[in-house]
């Protein structure tokens, strides 16, 4: 086995976790929670299912790093890559900085909300990490467009 294929495959692997997370998290767990449970119990379910979800998302994004950053060295030169690489890597940063922002932000507004029992300020924190989310899960699924149709559209 070639140290490329063992990269692309943890790259491919830690981006499924990510992206294929996301979209779980917002097309079913929490439309199923909100379908099914009152404020109270529904934000903590969703701000304890959100952290294990983030943590394996961390782990994701040191992953697709180190592999897409070791796929590239790997190459010896960045500029001479194709032009989809170069767009791939830009949205992966882009991601991963709303992710970073995600985690610092609302997220933990969310859990000091739910610790003293806000709910509306909780719900609030929640709705913009979904609305984030959903801008990494769009910007997740052009990611994957690029990296398969990239050479045959560019």
């Amino acid at each position: 086995m070639t140290t490329y294929a063992l990269m692309l495959f943890i790259h491919i692997l830690a981006s499924t976790i990510w992206v294929g997370g996301m979209f779980v998290m917002h097309f079913a767990v929490r439309p199923a929670a909100v379908a099914l449970l009152p404020p109270p119990q529904r934000l903590p379910l969703m701000a304890a299912a959100l952290k294990r979800f983030f943590d394996w998302v961390a782990a994701a994004v040191v992953a697709v790093l180190g592999s897409g950053l070791a796929m590239i060295f790997g190459a010896r030169t960045f500029s001479a890559l194709h032009p989809s690489v170069h767009l791939m890597f830009a949205l992966g940063v882009v991601m991963i900085a709303i992710f970073v922002l995600i985690r610092l932000v609302p997220f933990r507004r969310l859990q000091a909300a739910i610790a003293v029992e806000q709910w509306p300020a909780a719900a609030r924190q929640l709705d913009a990490i979904r609305k984030l989310v959903a801008i990494n899960l769009v910007l997740g699924i052009v990611t994957i467009a690029v990296a398969t149709l990239g050479r045959a559209l560019f």
